[in-house]
């Protein structure tokens, strides 16, 4: 068995940072075939996944993503792969957007 902590902080506060939570949730729902259960809490949220051969939690704070998950014996053999893809969605998801508002021009 192999073990993940990957732990990514920011400055977004709860709100947001659930909002996050739950697309991360949906998007790996949908492109690893997780079952994922939100719990939703006053300071600190909780997303469960699983599927076989993986479970974990990714807890949600006002200032931390903290994601532990333990892979089987088969999908240990792609731990570094696979924490690779977990890092890669999770920075898309907390990358700062950019803004849709124009700069005025300067005369």
């Amino acid at each position: 068995m192999a073990n993940l902590h990957i732990v990514r902080e920011h400055h977004l506060g709860h709100a947001a940072a659930r909002k996050i939570a739950y697309a991360w949730a949906e998007q790996v729902e949908a492109e690893f075939g997780m079952e994922c259960t939100y719990e939703e809490g006053k300071t600190e949220d909780t997303v469960n996944f699983t599927r076989s051969g993986v479970h974990g939690t990714l807890q949600v704070s006002k200032t931390c993503f903290t994601l532990d998950a333990t892979l089987g014996f088969l999908l240990g053999a792609f731990k570094d792969k696979i924490e690779g893809e977990i890092v890669k969605n999770l920075d898309a998801l907390l990358a700062p957007k950019p803004s849709t508002k124009k700069a005025a021009a300067k005369k």
